[in-house]
């Protein structure tokens, strides 16, 4: 690649940024423009955008996505997610904050268990009817569960995509993961939920009208049709199992979604019309389009160049470039996708641990895995669920901008992953010798 590619290509990544961030275009129209002026400049081509593993776009995101928005919009025929809304706001007693802090608990501790997409398309629909049942806006409530997503994604192989990637790479177990981040995680978590009580303070407005025509209502009568909630409820419990086994089973993530969408489809009956009409089309062009951009960066070599800056600064210290890793891994990855940062990255890092020994080297993969997963928390576009909800959210009437989520996002941001710095050091540098 020529130097003059490298620049547009720069150019090009920086002007799309700037389109989506101030929304002067529709974020679909941004993202598919930049992917169009990458090939125009020869940043890319059909192969690299499409085909390759390393640049092009990650079809199992998409088609993860896609299979899990049929399951969803399958399930929500039979009346469970106004069922378990009404359920909800009655444990919380209608109190907003009550509220939040449950759905967010709920949300962290599936996202452990499923990755974080899959857990933000299943309680979004859920938190849009609990906010409508207790009288307040639902945009707070998606906000902080995409990012109470993210923090409890953080604790598991499986629960962000980087991760899967980090443990390929490292040859990291679940165990692994669980044991070495999963406290910090749990800590995370509840100073974020502290937090949002000043965060979405504006939110919290109690409406007792709206809590005693709650008492009255009853959930049961939600559910419009048994039968299919049986059926329903059976395809989904196998694809929750498909994701929590596909490690051993050797599948992918994306093969379970879409497997369950045929079972699914075909257990319950459903029509095409029916199942399709959930689907977040606009959510899932952007995220090609956005994947297409970011290739092209990784292909001329942008990414790898900044990585290997990074590990060249830092050498031999690993104090230091622990310290690097996860300050700059959660800068760069509130600005571009966490996923192919991560797998740009991973190389870097393994020639760095390998090079030494001992828990202060294999500090470095949970610098990454922590920098990457808490720094997706930044931007709107910083890591998949975000886009996902906030997909969500304008279809339902209730958009977000760019700035509205980054202004919530960049607090807990800063805040999570500077506290993982003295867990990082005092676990691996002081205690472990």
């Amino acid at each position: 690649m020529t130097s003059l590619q490298v620049g547009l290509s720069i150019a090009i990544f920086v002007g799309a940024y700037v389109l989506i961030a101030t929304e002067r275009v529709h974020r679909v129209a941004a993202a598919l423009g930049g992917a169009a002026l990458m090939v125009l400049v020869g940043a890319t081509d059909a192969y690299t955008a499409f085909f390759s593993e390393q640049t092009g776009v990650d079809w199992n995101v998409i088609f993860l996505l896609l299979g899990m928005m049929i399951i969803v919009s399958v399930v929500k025929q039979s009346g469970v997610f106004e069922y378990l809304a009404i359920r909800a706001a009655k444990v919380a007693g209608g109190r907003p904050y009550r509220v939040l802090v449950l759905l967010c608990a709920l949300t962290a501790l599936a996202s452990a268990l499923l990755d974080n997409v899959t857990t933000v398309l299943l309680v979004a629909p859920v938190t849009l009817l609990v906010c409508r049942t207790i009288g307040v806006r639902p945009e707070p409530f998606l906000i902080a569960e995409v990012i109470a997503s993210n923090i409890g994604g953080t604790a598991t192989l499986v629960g962000d995509p980087p991760n899967i990637i980090i443990g390929s790479r490292a040859g990291l177990s679940f165990n692994d993961f669980l044991v070495n981040l999963a406290p910090i995680v749990v800590v995370l978590l509840a100073v974020f939920l502290l937090l949002a009580r000043w965060l979405f303070r504006d939110a919290y407005a109690h409406r007792p009208e709206h809590a005693e025509a709650l008492a009255d209502l009853d959930e049961r009568r939600a559910i419009r049709d048994p039968v299919l909630l049986r059926r329903s409820m059976l395809v989904l419990g196998a694809t929750v199992l498909g994701f929590v086994l596909h490690g051993p089973l050797g599948t992918e993530p994306s093969m379970v979604a879409l497997l369950g969408a045929g079972a699914m489809v075909m257990v319950t009956r459903a029509s095409s019309r029916q199942y399709l009409e959930e689907v977040e089309w606009p959510t899932l062009v952007f995220f090609a389009g956005l994947f297409v951009m970011v290739g092209a960066l990784v292909n001329v070599g942008v990414i790898e160049s900044l990585g290997t800056w990074l590990v060249d600064t830092v050498g031999g210290d690993y104090l230091a470039a622990m310290t690097a890793l996860l300050f700059g891994s959660a800068v760069l990855s509130g600005i571009i996708d966490n996923i192919p940062f991560v797998a740009t990255m991973t190389p870097l890092v393994a020639d760095l641990v390998a090079a030494g020994s001992g828990p202060q080297a294999q500090s470095l993969w949970w610098a990454l895995a922590l920098g990457a997963d808490l720094g997706g928390n930044a931007t709107a576009v910083g890591a998949s669920a975000n886009v996902v909800v906030l997909g969500i959210a304008a279809r339902n009437g209730f958009p977000v901008s760019f700035w509205r989520f980054t202004r919530y996002g960049l607090v807990v941001a800063a805040i999570t992953v500077t506290l993982c710095w003295p867990y990082l050091y005092l676990r691996y540098f002081v205690l472990a010798g």
